[in-house]
């Protein structure tokens, strides 16, 4: 069955699918997906443009935009949830690839329509399927080591030699971008390097869903099961997503007792710690804790900076100063991907139109992001960064407890929100738990004065201010 695209469509995919075309209507449900989990204004500078630009007969789905820039830059942040969004959808999707213009496209020879389990790609004798999905700029070599992530690092680095370990789970956490995927699949390329036969299986929790609930319907469990559990090496990503899924997360916990009765490896990450994950049964968050758990914070100015170093390494022909450098491990510090993206965008701007690289033209290449920066902290981020500092849960700061070893570090969270967030007293009594504005501005004159009267309250404060603003 023919399904190429013309140009013609490819611009009408940008808009709306043509009816009962499976691979347009698979088309704008991604589409759909991406402007909802990565906001409209991401969405309309980055991933509207792209068109489909035809579907090759060896399973190659080809999406094409207007420059080079754009299309690297799609490249590297969205090509590994395309490839997943698109396998979700049509399972005979191979590969994705990203390019810049519509070229005519070839037809394709197999049947596109959409299947209830997702197949693994055929692979050859030598590359089973399961690496297909490992990315290969993801390696322990590029990944650069740092106080924030060593601990997490050295733990991925002696799963995936293949000797005995005395952890089995491996559970890394941390905040989007901050390097848990990439070590992932350094322990999928790491562990095949020295395993050559091995079995390893990577995939999203969210993939993990779609296949089991695939697989009930096709009335084939036993089949996913067993392609699951005869893994020598198995990588759970983004747990958090199967919360509140009961069905899913019984098959997910029977899945993680068979591959650590069997002595194999798992691989699990999650946004935030075991303990605060909700809407996850006990039992996993159990077994999750049984193991290694690792978290991967925040890369801190040094760590940014080695970063940049290190990307700068691979762009020979970018003379960018060491007073750029500091500017931009310091300004930017949300996470690791947005670093790498600001960097890639200066690079090409710089390029593009052949200008130097210097602080006025990065300040007029990242104006937006820079601005973003100013006002990035979130409450998210303060009630995590009070919660570790105080040895407490997160779910503590929305709780009813009024214990002082958890009403403290809770008005401390309050008063840290109404100095660095342009968030209502209204806004932040919602994000604590549902409380009255009224409970937020006592909170915050109850800490301006114990700040005077209390040095230790003060200098945990002031920590805390810098750790957020830096």
């Amino acid at each position: 069955m023919s399904q190429a695209v013309s140009t013609k469509d490819s611009a009408a995919g940008a808009t709306g699918a043509v009816a009962g075309d499976p691979i347009d209507l698979a088309w704008e449900s991604i589409r759909a997906g991406l402007r909802r989990d990565c906001g409209a204004r991401t969405f309309d500078n980055w991933l509207k443009p792209a068109m489909l630009a035809g579907l090759d007969d060896d399973g190659t789905i080809r999406i094409a935009l207007p420059s080079t820039f754009m299309a690297t830059w799609v490249e590297t942040h969205y090509a590994e949830r395309l490839l997943h969004a698109w396998r979700a959808h049509l399972p005979a999707v191979r590969a994705v690839v990203v390019s810049t213009g519509i070229e005519s496209a070839r037809p394709a020879t197999f049947d596109a329509t959409p299947a209830p389990v997702a197949a693994p790609a055929e692979a050859s004798e030598d590359e089973p399927a399961e690496a297909l999905q490992l990315e290969a700029r993801y390696t322990f070599d590029s990944f650069v080591v740092g106080k924030a992530n060593e601990v997490a690092y050295n733990a991925a680095r002696t799963l995936a030699e293949g000797g005995p370990v005395s952890f089995n789970p491996l559970f890394l956490h941390g905040g989007t971008g901050l390097g848990k995927t990439h070590l992932m699949h350094a322990i999928g390329h790491e562990y095949r390097r020295r395993h050559p036969k091995a079995k390893i299986v990577y995939m999203s929790a969210e993939k993990f869903m779609f296949e089991f609930v695939g697989a009930l319907r096709a009335r084939d469990t036993h089949g996913f099961k067993q392609r699951l559990r005869s893994a020598d090496v198995l990588m759970i990503d983004d747990v958090q997503f199967i919360a509140g899924k009961d069905s899913t997360q019984e098959e997910f916990f029977h899945t993680m007792n068979e591959i650590i009765s069997a002595g194999k490896r798992l691989v699990i990450t999650a946004d935030r710690s075991p303990q605060d994950l909700e809407g996850i049964e006990s039992r996993i968050l159990s077994r999750l804790s049984w193991g290694l758990v690792a978290d991967v914070n925040p890369a801190d100015f040094e760590l940014r900076l080695a970063i940049i170093a290190r990307k700068l390494d691979n762009m020979p022909q970018a003379q960018v100063s060491q007073e750029v450098q500091l500017f931009l491990a310091k300004r930017i510090a949300s996470n690791v991907r947005e670093l790498e993206g600001a960097l890639n965008r200066v690079v090409a701007y710089a390029m593009l139109s052949n200008r130097p690289i210097d602080i006025a033209f990065v300040e007029e290449t990242l104006t937006d992001v820079l601005r973003a920066h100013q006002r990035r902290v979130t409450i998210d981020e303060i009630q995590r960064k009070v919660s570790d500092h105080y040895r407490i849960r997160q779910s503590e700061m929305t709780s009813a407890r009024r214990a002082r070893e958890v009403a403290r570090p809770r008005q401390i969270a309050m008063y840290l929100a109404k100095q660095l967030t342009p968030r209502s007293l209204p806004e932040i009594g919602r994000r604590f738990g549902g409380r009255d504005h009224t409970t937020v501005i006592h909170a915050v004159r109850q800490i301006e004065k114990l700040r005077i009267a209390d040095a230790e309250l003060d200098a945990d404060v002031r920590l805390l201010l810098r750790q957020l603003e830096a």
